[in-house]
């Protein structure tokens, strides 16, 4: 059953579930790679910090390795602006291209930005410390039937309904 908005439904969740494994599956053969995000960030970072400041940036032995590749032949950063540009195209073609802050109505839509934004602070951060992000880890790691990518990923999503469960009521 699709979840309708408006008058059209979502995709299948089966069918878009198939659709990624497949995309993984084609990233491990083309690219090499399996699919991650948090790491063209990094890679925005250091490149960015290599212009501003590129004596340091040659010190710093965390950065010089992200500096091996250049911004944009780096395959993470292809992956990602490639996540925008095809999300962007689905929205549209879907007719769900919208641009809104979407959430409760006790919450204020700055207080929601505000707080959006210190969530991807905190949520990116600990991607950094953790060598990775959810994406990385859950959908390519257990791909690989890397052991403790599938204990990441129950955890993960029993944190998650267990967060729900306390803050539910704000979104209602």
């Amino acid at each position: 059953m699709n979840v309708q908005s408006g008058d059209r439904p979502y995709w299948s969740p089966y069918l878009a579930g198939l659709g990624l494994g497949l995309t993984l599956l084609a990233t491990y053969i083309v690219m090499g790679h399996g699919l991650g995000a948090s790491g063209a960030f990094t890679q925005a970072a250091a490149s960015l910090t290599a212009r501003v400041a590129p004596e340091y940036a040659e010190k710093n032995s965390y950065l010089t390795a992200w500096l091996e590749d250049g911004f944009f032949t780096s395959w993470i950063v292809v992956e990602v602006l490639g996540v925008l540009v095809g999300g962007f195209i689905g929205g549209w073609t879907a007719g769900r291209l919208r641009f809104a802050v979407e959430g409760s109505a006790r919450v204020g839509r700055g207080k929601r930005l505000v707080l959006a934004l210190l969530g991807g602070i905190v949520v990116g951060f600990g991607a950094r410390v953790a060598q990775g992000c959810t994406s990385g880890l859950a959908l390519s790691g257990s791909a690989a039937l890397a052991l403790g990518a599938w204990v990441f990923t129950l955890a993960f999503f029993a944190g998650g309904f267990g967060t729900a469960w306390f803050v539910k009521r704000v979104w209602q």
